[in-house]
């Protein structure tokens, strides 16, 4: 809108404007003074911790190290209040044991210091190191972080499944370039207890209910998806095939195409995919993206047919999905299962 144009809608219209402009710029200042004292804060918790730590604990006095500890927290409580109690300062100390100060200052735009407490504890390191990265790219507010912690995020994705050097090495693109990949991105299985589907159910109602629940859905697929189209009609010579639901990832540069299967994964079912995926590469995909994946998703696994099919190279990706969640302890007695699993079979083949 022109100045002449403001003035012509009179004082009233020119001083509303002139008010919203006022209140984005000082929400606009306020958000970067809370990231910028954010992020001096979290430096100085930091930078305390490792303080006491190498000049306490670790020094000639350490066995009165808890007892200096406790002291220098009835003290400094005293005088800027309980943020610096004895507690706090034993969680500053962990925070500059388990995270070196290269990694905080990569981290200290997007993450407050209530991220940190909650990966703090995490005994994992490359488990740590997955959140506080997925963390960062993703956005997550503190209880979004909780709760893909406690759905044992990091065992469901591929990654888990790797050795540990690979792990490693996929974490620091992902620090150091932002790079994105299907390993860190998909899942197994998918919890889609927010479905409400009951014990017999048909295709067609799984498919209903996803789109019913699409933002759920989404959620659980992760940053990044964006819904493309459901029973995408494709025509190879006189035939017609429909792809259950379509999907684009933003990060990948990737169509990906999933299949919904209510039993237990098929070795027929990769053909049928391949077919998919061959088909949207030559007529869907669009200049500077990559080859479209796919995800077959099943109530059931055969992981002996899956290997031997090497349904990674053509890429395919097979995972369980669950309508309940199961208590954690299972889930994780499960999960724990598989990675084993997985990593014993890549030893066979190294």
């Amino acid at each position: 809108m022109s100045r002449r144009d403001k003035q012509e809608l009179g004082p009233a219209s020119n001083n509303s404007m002139l008010l919203e402009d006022i209140r984005h710029m000082i929400e606009a200042t306020r958000s970067a003074v809370a990231a910028t004292v954010n992020a001096g804060l979290t430096m100085l918790y930091w930078n305390i911790g490792k303080r006491i730590n190498e000049e306490i604990l670790k020094g000639e006095r350490a066995e009165y190290g808890q007892e200096i500890v406790a002291s220098l927290g009835r003290e400094l409580a005293s005088e800027y209040g309980n943020g610096f109690s004895v507690k706090n300062l034993r969680r500053m100390i962990q925070f500059s044991e388990v995270f070196p100060e290269e990694i905080v200052v990569t981290l200290l735009r997007q993450l407050s210091w209530s991220h940190f407490l909650v990966l703090v504890p995490l005994k994992d390191p490359l488990q740590r190191e997955f959140y506080a990265e997925m963390c960062r790219i993703e956005r997550w507010s503190v209880r979004t972080l909780r709760k893909q912690i406690d759905s044992m995020l990091y065992e469901r994705t591929a990654i888990s499944r790797k050795p540990e050097e690979v792990i490693r090495h996929e974490l620091a693109n992902l620090r150091d370039k932002d790079r994105l990949t299907p390993e860190l991105v998909f899942r197994d299985p998918y919890v889609l207890d927010f479905l409400g589907l009951k014990d017999r159910y048909l295709e067609k109602d799984l498919e209903d209910a996803i789109l019913r629940e699409l933002e759920s859905f989404l959620l659980e697929l992760g940053v990044g998806f964006a819904f493309v189209a459901r029973q995408r009609r494709i025509q190879i010579d006189d035939d017609d095939f429909y792809i259950d639901l379509l999907f684009y990832h933003r990060p990948l540069h990737r169509l990906i195409a999933i299949d919904l299967k209510l039993g237990n994964f098929k070795a027929e079912y990769k053909g049928q995919m391949e077919l998919y995926l061959r088909w949207l590469d030559k007529y869907e995909r669009q200049p500077g993206e990559e080859s479209p994946l796919g995800i077959i998703l099943c109530a059931g696994k055969k992981e002996e047919q899956i290997e031997l099919l090497e349904l990674n190279s053509s890429g395919i990706h097979v995972a369980e999905y669950l309508t309940e969640l199961p208590p954690r302890e299972l889930l994780a007695e499960r999960l724990q299962r598989a990675v084993k699993t997985a990593q014993a079979r890549l030893e066979v083949y190294e």
